[in-house]
This record gives structure tokens, sequence and C-alpha cells, in this order.
């Protein structure tokens, strides 16, 4: 019997690899929905080649485009957050969840409503929403698996073992564009430098937060969320080549290591197969030509992204949404030359302490996220527009 799959994000990196391996065995699967934004012509490309029931574009204005593209296919053709969200009730077995930002949120919760498998590379649920999402996942008997190559490295080392016998977690990274430059060149980095990563193939606004670091923040926050492990047992460790994802330390002083190549189709692959393990089209590393694995420890001053991430565990709360909202419009405002990369973190750090204690404590609801996200997201507006004078 095929599976019933559907990939939000489907145009973005992790759903193009994605789409790469369910590709490779059609036959296994039932394509229900792809989504994607403004690449239209790989969104239409992918749903035709994979006999998709419906392709769906964020963008209301380019619907006619995507109808014109699918037009003879049979496939139907929708636009619209609200397509989006309403694409995670279509009854589905695994969803692959990679919209970016805080727009991945409903539709992967929908899937978990209706008992779906999801797949979790958006970072921003578990980071705005922990709590609600976990919860939502025990109350439908949904299986909920991380696709963060970290994230995913922790789950694997962690198979049959006793999450009580841990004493830490450590999650690798790369340290990003920036990680050997002198701190009084960073204020001037260019779009065009914090854009370009020196071991993974991403998309832009993930290697710029690679970069600042605003990924491995959010990162700490969902090893909190997802593995239920206290703030003060997780740690981050710069490893220039990429290759150990993450460590896992117990209480006789073991470590267990997950180490990979630098291709996010291992950690796709392993919660697209998952409980079973499947052969993938990925490098086997050859530990002799590597040599030597080096790792150090992050700077805070270079990287205060990380520092706010304790912050926001400390705080708890809707702490998270205040984070990710901020953090999601002081990229868009680097992205488009109106703060400079160090202003991003200067503008979280505002934010996160000019939003109303109230509105942090508020119980966690679908409603009091997009809320706090709201008004979150203005406040970060007005920094931007104070700094542009």
């Amino acid at each position: 019997m095929k599976r019933r799959v559907s990939i939000f994000g489907s145009t973005g990196s992790i759903g193009q690899n994605t789409v790469d391996l369910i590709n490779r065995n059609p036959d296994d699967y039932d394509v229900i929905a792809l989504t994607g934004a403004s690449n239209i012509q790989q969104l239409a490309r992918d749903a035709i080649r994979l006999c998709a029931d419906v392709a769906i574009t964020a963008d209301v204005s380019r619907l006619d485009d995507l109808r014109t593209a699918l037009d003879g296919s049979g496939i139907d053709s929708e636009a619209g957050s609200s397509a989006i969200n309403e694409a995670g009730h279509r009854p589905t077995d695994w969803v692959m969840s990679a919209i970016v930002g805080a727009a991945g949120l409903t539709p992967g919760l929908h899937a978990l409503q209706q008992g779906a498998t999801v797949a979790l590379a958006n970072k921003e649920s578990l980071v705005c929403a922990g709590e609600l999402i976990l919860q939502t996942a025990r109350q439908n008997g949904a299986q909920l698996l991380p696709v963060d190559s970290e994230h995913s490295g922790v789950f694997q080392a962690l198979a049959g073992e006793d999450i009580s016998t841990v004493d830490r977690i450590i999650i690798t990274a790369s340290g990003g564009a920036f990680r050997d430059w002198p701190l009084e060149k960073l204020a001037h980095a260019t779009l065009a430098q914090a854009s370009s990563h020196p071991n993974w193939n991403m998309g832009q606004r993930i290697t710029i937060d690679s970069a600042s670091m605003f990924n491995k923040a959010m990162e700490i926050i969902e090893t909190k969320e997802y593995f239920g492990i206290s703030a003060n047992k997780i740690e981050v460790l710069v490893h220039p080549e990429s290759l150990i994802h993450a460590l896992v330390g117990f209480n006789d002083g073991a470590l267990i290591a997950h180490v990979g190549p630098t291709d996010m189709r291992h950690a796709i692959g392993y919660a697209l197969h998952w409980p079973k393990r499947q052969p993938l089209p990925v490098e086997r590393l050859d530990f002799a030509r590597i040599g030597s694995f080096s790792f150090r420890a992050p700077d805070e001053k270079r990287w205060p992204a990380l520092r706010l991430a304790r912050e926001v565990m400390e705080r708890g709360g809707l702490a998270g949404t205040v984070f990710n909202a901020a953090k999601e419009v002081a990229l868009n405002g680097f992205v488009s030359g109106d703060i400079s990369f160090i202003n991003m973190a200067e503008i979280v750090d505002k934010v996160l302490n000019s939003v109303a204690v109230d509105h942090i404590d508020a119980p966690m609801t679908l409603d009091n996220i997009m809320y706090v996200d709201q008004i979150s997201r203005n406040a970060a507006i007005n920094q931007i527009k104070q700094r542009a004078g």
C-alpha cells in the first residue's frame, strides 16, 4: 500500500531533497500536496513529476501562473496561506514540514491533529509553540520526527536509551561564514558575504542564520522542547568540518556521536523511513582521508544569539514566539539593506525586553501565539525604522 505524503515547502532546499528521495521510489508514495512560494515552475514540475493531487503557492498573485504551468496535468492548483493551512487537514500518512518561518506552524499543527507523522524541519514550530506542538501530537497519536541534522543525530543517539541517564546534549555548529573574521569587521559584513556557507548548500535565509548563529540559537531551544531536557544540559560546540552533528553524554561518562556527511538527505531519509533504515544516496565517509576533527568553544561576543536563546529558555512562556518574530523581521531588514549584520541581534534583544510580561505569560494557544507574533513583529519593524532614521 502506498504511503500518502505531503511536502510543505517543497521548493526550498529541504523540500527539494525530499522530492529527490521520493522521486527515486515513486511507486511507494501517493503524493497529496506540494506547497511553495514564488518558484512556480519548480513547484509545477515537481507536482507533475510526482503526480500530486494539488500544488499550492503561498503567493496569491501567482495563482494564474501556477494554473498555466499545470495546464492539462489534472493537478489542482490553489494559493494563499489559508490554502496551505488547509493542506494540513488533508488525510496524509507522512508530512515534511519545511516551510521557513512561523508560517509553517499552522499547517504542521493541522497535520498532527489528523494523526500524521510529521518530519519537522521548520525550527519555528518548536521555538514558538513547543508545548502546543508536543501536546497536539500526543493527543492525536501523531509522531513528530526531527529533521535538523543536529536533532536527528540526537534522536538516533538516544535510540534504546533512557533519557533520564543523559548528562548532556552537545549540538555542533560550523560557525558559518564569519567564524574566523575579526570581530570589528562584522559590522561591515555584506549580504553576499553572509549568504555563503563554507560547508552546507542551503537557502539564503538559513545560511545567514548560520553566520549569525541564530539557527543554532533556535536549535538550542528546540532541543530543550523536543527532548524535554533542562537548558543547563545543552551545549554548543563549534565544529568547522560539520561532520559530527551531535553528541549525547550519559551518566557513566560515555559519549555517543552522530557522524555523517553534509547532506540533508540522511536526516530526511531517516525520518522518511523511520523506524526502519533504508539505503540512502549519501556519501560514505572516508575517515583516513578526513584525518581529524576540530572543535572550539563558541564566543558569545561573536554570536550573541546564543545568549539570547538562553534568556528565552529561562523566561519560558511565549518568549520563544517573541524571539522568532523579532529574528525574522531583523533578518528581513538585513536582507533589504536597512540594518547591518550586527544590528539583527541588537533588535531581537530590544524586542525581547520590550514586549509586555502579560503577553509572554499568556496561555499557549494558537490565537495567543499569532497575536504575540504580530506585536513582536511590529516592535521589530519600529526598531528598524528608528535605526534607519
